[in-house]
């Protein structure tokens, strides 16, 4: 869910996202069960209050979106995510679920996001990111917008791959060789950073590792003032 500052790179990373998920959408929840781990417990810990606007950050087929309704049920909650296709499948999956008319959906770039325009929301209480940091090139403007965009107090929540380190190196191998065909490349420059923001620039109120190093699982809160 990559993407970028300019009209004609955001328009590129699109198409190229539309083209990779075109068919693969369609699996693409029972393949990624088998290891996107903790995304399930990212959902249990989000701070969901009654009245709570809730954003996913490349929400993909809906998957998470419809889990959160279903356990937020006094929420407010958005979508938002770079390929279209992406967003078709989602559509149809919160119809199926009853859901269509309590999660919206748009598309659009996490650096350049505007709720305002998509949802006539000008704040949110929690951003989050399942899995998709690590693949967008300028993650760190993302992760800088989702810190604009929360209100004071609000959070920043973030599951996604470790640098596999501690990972045997088959292990690591094999998944970092899968990943790539994707266009998803772990970089330990993420989590730490992410941590180092937390210790100067927010607070951190979760920190989890899960599997050794596999993943981690990171809420940050914006500073009040």
């Amino acid at each position: 869910m990559a993407g970028v500052g300019s009209d004609a790179g955001w328009l590129d990373a699109q198409t190229r996202m539309d083209a990779m998920y075109r068919y693969q959408r369609h699996i693409y929840d029972l393949t990624r069960k088998f290891y996107l781990f903790g995304r399930d417990q990212l959902l249990r810990q989000l701070p969901a209050a009654p009245g709570a606007r809730i954003l996913e950050m490349g929400c993909g087929t809906g998957r998470n979106l419809v889990k959160l309704a279903r356990r937020a049920t006094a929420s407010r909650i958005f979508g938002v995510d770079i390929s279209r296709e992406m967003l078709a499948t989602a559509g149809r999956k919160l119809e199926r679920a009853g859901l269509s008319g309590r999660v919206k959906l748009a598309d659009g770039a996490g650096q350049s996001f505007d709720p305002q325009a998509a949802f006539g929301v000008a704040e949110l209480d929690v951003v989050y990111f399942s899995y998709v940091l690590s693949m967008i090139p300028d993650w760190q403007g993302a992760v800088d917008r989702a810190m604009e965009l929360l209100a004071p107090g609000g959070i920043l929540a973030v599951v996604d791959f470790g640098d596999q380190a501690r990972a045997p190196a088959w292990r690591r191998r094999l998944l970092l060789g899968w990943l790539s065909l994707f266009h998803v490349h772990p970089r330990a420059e993420i989590e730490s950073s992410l941590r180092a923001w937390g210790q100067t620039r927010a607070a951190t109120i979760l920190d989890q590792d899960i599997m050794n190093g596999y993943a981690y699982l990171l809420m940050l809160r914006k500073p009040y003032q």
